[in-house]
């Protein structure tokens, strides 16, 4: 078996090294959330981040050319699988988004973001064109991105239908559209709030809205996450109460502190400044990434990469607005960060592939080790 040695040569250490930190920070504030007595989630995410390891550095290994030869495959699978859990999902806070595997679960909604962005980046560079998009000719993404979407609302899961839209929308918008369309889409959006709140929002989602403007609205209920958390990260000041010290992480203050609420519980032990070097850490990652996209060698490897960026600034911007009370809670997890394997798995292999488009980017000279397999 020969190994082009510019893998080797070309392979970038520094994003790794930021994404293990991360990972590596969520460990230690989900230790924290889950002392004493449920220390087995703590020991589920170690299995999930070393799954997850080896499964980027695995999907950097792979030439890009090979996924995007596969990138309808993939997209099929994905949509299968949000089928299944319609069918065989088991149902979890109000949600049929998980598919049990034995001990473990897994949610097909989280893959299906990855599947969106290779399927988006896939027609642009197929459908070309120099002058902006209009709506006639953009009818075949909307498709692409309408079945999962719409098989994920059926779930219901708002938050990662957001999340795909948004996505989604970036990579769209970045390649650009005509004026005209851009101002009947936003006119389309303007109009979906009232239809959405009266025929698709389940009761839940109608309280976190309105909880999110007045989180007084029921104290006890709805807005009992959102207020415990500002309570959390205030308390945490500059420095923070130290690691397994908060009072709102040890009292349990906030059940959700071990999702999407565990930013909290950094901002209240560490502080101003672990939740500033986190997020740090996040800028960093895709400001990176970002790079990538605007070195890469074709249209399919810059909207990848474009697209894993914009995974991530969402979700981070979403996540910790979420828990310092600017936005509504939707559920978004702080990808790399939070607890769950899916959106982590799913974060990790986004990471890998960006890594080997970064260490494709540019020629090098055709230098080959070999490496001999011993049975």
């Amino acid at each position: 078996m020969m190994l082009d040695r510019r893998l080797i040569k070309n392979f970038p250490y520094i994003p790794l090294l930021i994404t293990l930190s991360i990972c590596t920070i969520g460990l230690v504030n989900l230790y924290s959330a889950c002392y004493p007595n449920e220390l087995i989630v703590f020991k589920k995410q170690i299995m999930w981040v070393v799954i997850g390891t080896i499964g980027m550095i695995v999907m950097s290994s792979i030439d890009y050319k090979v996924i995007k030869r596969y990138t309808t495959h993939i997209y099929l699978v994905s949509t299968l699988m949000l089928i299944l859990v319609l069918i065989l999902g088991k149902e979890i806070s109000g949600s049929k988004s998980w598919l049990s595997l034995g001990s473990l679960s897994i949610q097909p909604s989280e893959f299906a973001k990855l599947s969106v962005i290779l399927v988006v980046a896939r027609f642009y560079e197929y459908g070309f064109q120099k002058e902006p998009y209009g709506l006639s000719d953009l009818v075949k993404p909307f498709i692409f991105i309408a079945i999962p979407v719409s098989l994920i609302m059926l779930q219901p899961d708002l938050g990662t239908v957001l999340m795909i839209l948004t996505i989604a929308g970036s990579m769209i918008l970045f390649m650009g559209i005509k004026t005209k369309s851009l101002v009947i889409l936003a006119l389309l959006l303007l109009g979906l709030p009232y239809p959405s709140w009266k025929f698709f929002l389940k009761d839940y989602q109608k309280e976190r809205i309105k909880t999110f403007l007045n989180p007084y609205h029921d104290p006890l209920g709805a807005g009992y996450n959102s207020i415990q958390s500002q309570i959390a990260v205030g308390s945490g000041k500059l420095w923070g109460k130290s690691f397994k010290k908060g009072s709102q992480t040890q009292l349990r203050f906030i059940p959700a502190q071990k999702t999407d609420f565990l930013f909290s519980v950094l901002a209240e032990e560490w502080g101003f400044i672990g939740g500033f070097f986190t997020l740090l850490l996040y800028f960093l990652i895709i400001m990176w990434i970002l790079d990538t996209s605007s070195r890469a060698k074709d249209i399919f490897s810059s909207l990848v990469s474009l697209g894993i960026a914009s995974m991530f600034f969402w979700h981070t911007f979403i996540n910790v607005g979420m828990v310092i009370g600017i936005l509504p809670v939707m559920g978004i997890p702080l990808l790399l960060f939070s607890y769950g394997g899916s959106s982590l798995i799913t974060s990790m292999l986004g990471i890998g592939l960006v890594l080997g488009i970064r260490m494709r980017k540019l020629p090098v000279l055709n230098e080959e080790m070999e490496i001999k397999c011993i049975s």
